[in-house]
């Protein structure tokens, strides 16, 4: 029997956005349902562990909104839609604070203001931290929120979860529509295996990232692109799927850890990357575009971080995609560790008190895990699927899902704010600038709602069938193979370095998923199935990784989080482009889209001479100073 319960607002995912959703959707005095895929508490956001970007000044004052707006542009290679990074950058300082009067603990400078360290692509130092633990503090924080909430409550209305309730361990395999529409979502309890609906007309998206469609990845096991698959299916758009982040440093020895994050933070705090030859070799690597505002030499780079006004930063703090090829250029090269990384080193550069001070779950980590003592030893690192910069096509300002009315997205499921790139810290701040948002923008539209949509019984038996098929079906192939290897199609063929014959044998070898994924068959019943579960699973993270890989192979540039091996530079003619997929409920389709004209005020912002390595002629002529050149 399926269970039907009423709600105003579902929020799907209780990490940092989904929280900071279902927060602004029970003060307008909404019943809100957020639905947990594991633990309450468990959500990926704890994974972020360096800090939050937000340019609050503390510890540089010449540090304002227009330069992390600028910094947030550069990462993401200009191809960022401006109106979700203007928004991020100006936003971003309230949200931090506001986490503070909710009892975030963060660090302090000595003025007992927030401390800010700095963080690869960030001019000055920019993030709030909590040692090395910054995400898992987000989290404490507002789950406290939402616990506050319930006991207000409970004081007015006698019911802990009269506006708010949290559903743990619930996966939705359905979003259910009337019409255009959406009226509600379908899902199960994983360990009862109860069935149930969600009945409402406004839907949160705030599931996180696909991390688990490649073999090595610091993501959890719930990041199997449930919500990109969600909107998809619902009629919604995906774009930038193209963009793949590979964290440059994820743990590479021993081989049952390979790919657990190694942070940012490490770098940002006076950490760098040697080779098997025991030389710098990022200095080798400074791309152009770059070249004027990073270090050339050792000593430059070592001065800078005490006197980072007259000095370039050192190039380990480039962004992340640069990082990582040049990682992965060192180990192709034969200059790599004897495990396939690289070396990370602190040890010589502070004192063992001060880096089991600063980085604590990273001293903690790497002598369980791996038996090294980071305060006296390197780390061994290498790059590893981090993060998805496409996502959900949504509106800058309300996260509406375009052409799906009552859907929204927030977090690393929506796309558009970090371009062909996201520089670290930026993902925290993204998730309550734009969790929040996306929960106004589900207020807004609910309170000019006309009517309530239904869920009728014909969409629930749909529902429920498509989940019992890989139960129902006679005999099969076991869902773990069929993981296995589309894992190692898309690390094969669709990984860091990219190129067209591979790229078409993937999409190939991808489609013949879909046979096999329907002949999937899990033992058992629905009672905590974990063979089941990936069973559902699998058929988002195919979904996604097709929209990756058809992608991958029309964008003929490279760009972020985009390397083709065949094309190597960056086209200004591409810039220009998004790249939007679509699904029919049949095939994936991938349609060129144009990308938002940045408005004239913040192309200001930008030198002209700057704008001419990625922005063509025409572009540049609508710039007041390139009008002027």
């Amino acid at each position: 029997m399926t269970e039907r319960l009423k709600f105003d607002v579902v929020v799907i995912g209780a990490g940092g956005a989904g929280l900071r959703a279902a927060v602004e959707a029970r003060n307008a005095g909404l019943r809100t349902a957020i639905i947990s895929k594991s633990l309450f508490g468990k959500a990926h956001t704890v994974m972020a562990e360096g800090g939050i970007a937000a340019a609050m000044g503390n510890v540089n004052s010449n540090d304002n909104w227009q330069v992390h707006f600028r910094d947030t542009m550069r990462g993401g290679k200009f191809l960022n839609n401006f109106r979700m990074a203007e928004l991020h950058a100006k936003e971003a300082p309230e949200r931090v604070w506001e986490l503070e009067t909710w009892g975030a603990l963060f660090d302090r400078t000595k003025a007992g203001k927030i401390s800010q360290r700095n963080f690869g692509g960030h001019e000055y130092p920019r993030l709030a931290h909590v040692g090395d633990r910054t995400g898992l503090e987000l989290i404490r924080t507002m789950q406290q929120a939402i616990v506050s909430l319930q006991q207000e409550d409970l004081r007015e209305h006698g019911d802990l979860e009269a506006r708010i309730k949290v559903f743990a361990e619930t996966t939705i395999t359905d979003l259910i529509k009337e019409g255009d529409r959406i009226a509600g979502a379908f899902g199960y309890v994983r360990e009862t295996g109860q069935f149930v609906v969600f009945e409402a007309p406004a839907v949160v998206l705030a599931t996180g990232g696909i991390g688990k469609s490649f073999k090595v990845t610091s993501n959890s096991w719930e990041g199997t692109g449930d919500g990109h698959a969600l909107a998809l299916r619902a009629g919604g758009k995906l774009i930038d799927m193209e963009f793949v982040q590979f964290h440059p440093t994820g743990m590479v020895w021993p081989p049952s850890v390979r790919g657990i994050l190694v942070t940012e933070s490490v770098r940002g705090d006076g950490g760098v990357l040697r080779n098997s030859e025991g030389r710098r070799f990022m200095f080798d690597y400074i791309p152009d575009v770059f070249k004027d505002k990073y270090a050339q030499t050792e000593e430059e780079a070592d001065r800078w971080y005490k006197d980072p006004d007259n000095n370039r930063r050192p190039p380990e703090l480039l962004p992340r995609d640069e990082v990582a090829r040049a990682i992965n250029s060192e180990v192709k090269a034969g200059r790599g560790s004897q495990a396939g990384g690289v070396y990370l080193d602190v040890s010589s550069r502070l004192p063992a008190e001060e880096i089991r001070k600063r980085l604590p779950s990273m001293w903690h980590q790497f002598k369980e895990l791996a038996d090294v003592d980071i305060t006296q030893q390197p780390m061994e690192v290498g790059p590893t699927c981090h993060y998805v910069m496409g996502g959900v096509l949504v509106d800058p300002d309300s996260g509406a899902a375009e052409g799906v009315p009552g859907l929204f997205a927030a977090g690393e499921v929506a796309g558009g704010m970090h371009g062909s790139n996201r520089l670290g810290g930026n993902s925290l701040s993204d998730l309550i600038v734009f969790g929040r948002r996306a929960g106004i923008g589900a207020v807004n539209y609910l309170q000019n709602l006309a009517s309530r949509p239904n869920v009728t019984d014909d969409a629930i038996a749909k529902s429920q069938a498509h989940a019992t098929a890989p139960l129902n079906r006679a005999g099969g192939e076991n869902p773990y193979t069929i993981q296995a290897d589309l894992q190692q199609t898309t690390n094969d063929l669709v990984g860091i370095i990219r190129i067209k014959h591979e790229l078409e044998e993937s999409i190939g070898k991808l489609s013949a998923f879909h046979t096999r994924l329907g002949n999937a068959k899990a033992e058992g019943g629905t009672a905590y199935n974990p063979g089941w579960h990936l069973a559902l699973d699998l058929e988002n993270m195919l979904l996604v990784s097709e929209c990756i890989a058809r992608a991958a192979l029309i964008r003929e540039e490279s760009r972020g989080g985009h390397t083709r091996e065949d094309f190597p530079k960056m086209s200004s003619e591409w810039r220009k482009v998004n790249l939007e997929c679509s699904f029919d409920g049949n095939s994936v389709s991938v349609n060129k889209r144009a990308l938002p004209e940045m408005r004239e005020d913040l192309l200001n912002l930008f030198e002209v001479d700057e704008l001419k390595k990625y922005m063509t002629e025409p572009e540049l002529q609508r710039h007041a100073k390139g009008a002027q050149a």
